[in-house]
């Protein structure tokens, strides 16, 4: 974080000294000889730190300080005086002072004083990033035991401790949240802000002050300046949730500052420069977006530098009564809630329910089953009709496959990929070559199936 400190005082020597004491420290320093040419310079540029003398020719320190705790309240102020006493130091510290020292100055003390107050400002800054994680009961992990699982925990084990920036694909509530907390959880980062940004639920017009910031007077309502989610996520983590549901023009000024990584706020002129690692998440096929013309193609591979896609539930139905019991688990300590089981024919019903809502629909489904049967075993006669009467995941993949069962001894691993390969020629052909059309009928993405296709080396037309 920049450490730095505008020192105000009429007295030239005052500030020659304070200067050379901070600068000595690494501190970075502006000066103003008044308290207007102060409020001039706060505004223009905000520095970490105030070092106020009280007694000040026209406005006064006191009034300084007030101006200041009213546009930023956030910035630590020390008054300084050769005149102090113990109601100036009171009146200073009701008024938000973060400090008061008297002079002729201590340097130990200005020192230390200035080291404190530059950490406050910190402590304050990540106090705000904080507010603006993730909030979710979610632990960042993911839960499942299943092959497509361990191979995802293992990539994410792999781009984490990177600074890579990590483009996550993947169907409504398949859990692309908890994938980019946990690649957050594990990286250099971890102990920096992830800041979360939903561009989906942000209005147009307001998503460039959300996501830069903006300065008081900006826009109708600005009644003072704020920060913005790329410098709460200074030397954290930004992640941008439905990146796909970006107007163009957003993606284009958004696109400048990830190059960059420098900006203004909104109604502002001055530069800030940030340290950010971007994790971006859409359920969009954005090379088809591409085409069509709603997103652009230099963001997209300005994002895609490691491409990471979640799998629906329904292609690792083996996790769902892993995930069952968590959710049991944690809404139990959550709601406190009586204890549920599923027999093991409703569980054979569950694992073989397609959920086109995915993970998410599966825990809403949880907590469903608990307020209505908590402290009971739940049969197939009280799971929901859409359940019990829902597309099947297994019916779904293995109808029409001529594929004959193999005898003796068979490599599970290649005969499950000799049927999805035929499956996949089969339905291919079924629907003509039409890939999108293949990709929507057995609940696939169409980048995703494009691999499978390349990987199996069917020809597509």
């Amino acid at each position: 974080m920049s450490k730095r400190i505008l020192i105000v005082d009429d007295e030239d020597g005052i500030r020659y000294s304070l200067r050379g004491i901070l600068e000595d420290e690494g501190f970075h320093i502006f000066e103003a000889e008044s308290g207007e040419k102060a409020l001039q310079i706060l505004a223009e540029d905000q520095p970490d730190l105030v070092f106020l003398d009280i007694w000040l020719p026209g406005m006064d320190g006191l009034e300084v300080l007030d101006r200041i705790k009213k546009e930023w309240d956030w910035m630590p102020v020390v008054m300084i005086s050769g005149h102090g006493n113990i109601e100036t130091a009171v009146s200073a510290i009701k008024k938000g002072a973060f400090d008061f020292i008297e002079k002729p100055l201590s340097l130990e003390k200005v020192v230390i004083t200035a080291e404190k107050a530059v950490e406050f400002s910190r402590l304050q800054s990540e106090n705000k990033a904080l507010k603006t994680r993730i909030e979710t009961e979610q632990p960042a992990r993911i839960t499942g035991k299943s092959s497509t699982v361990e191979t995802m925990r293992e990539v994410i084990g792999q781009v984490a401790p990177t600074d890579a920036w990590v483009l996550i694909t993947g169907e409504n509530g398949t859990g692309k949240e908890i994938v980019a907390r946990s690649i957050h959880s594990l990286s250099l980062r971890a102990d920096k802000p992830l800041v979360a940004v939903n561009c989906a639920a942000i209005p147009e017009e307001l998503i460039e002050s959300e996501l830069f910031g903006h300065e008081k007077g900006a826009f109708t309502g600005a009644e003072k300046a704020q920060e913005g989610k790329f410098e709460l996520a200074d030397t954290g983590t930004l992640f941008l949730d439905e990146i796909g549901d970006m107007s163009l023009k957003t993606q284009a000024k958004i696109l400048r500052i990830l190059q960059e990584q420098r900006f203004e706020r909104v109604g502002g002129r001055k530069t800030i420069n940030v340290d950010v690692r971007v994790i971006a998440a859409t359920n969009k096929d954005l090379y088809q977006e591409i085409k069509e013309g709603n997103f652009r193609e230099d963001l997209y591979y300005r994002l895609k530098v490691f491409p990471l896609e979640v799998p629906p539930l329904r292609e690792r139905s083996e996790d769902i009564p892993l995930l069952i019991d968590e959710f049991i688990s944690r809404l139990n300590r959550k709601h406190g809630f009586k204890p549920l089981t599923f027999t093991e024919a409703s569980m054979k019903v569950l694992t073989s329910y397609s959920w086109p809502g995915n993970v998410r629909e599966l825990k809403n489904f949880v907590e469903r089953m608990l307020i209505m049967f908590g402290g009971k075993e739940v049969g197939p006669d009280k799971l929901p009709p859409e359940i019990v009467d829902g597309p099947r995941a297994e019916t779904r993949e293995q109808e029409q496959l001529p594929l004959p069962l193999p005898e003796g001894e068979v490599d599970f691993k290649k005969a499950r990929a000799d049927f999805e390969a035929q499956f996949l020629e089969t339905k291919l052909r079924e629907y003509k070559g039409n890939v999108a059309k293949l990709a929507e009928a057995v609940g696939l993405e169409r980048s995703s199936l494009y691999r499978k296709l390349k990987a199996y080396e069917i020809q597509v037309d």
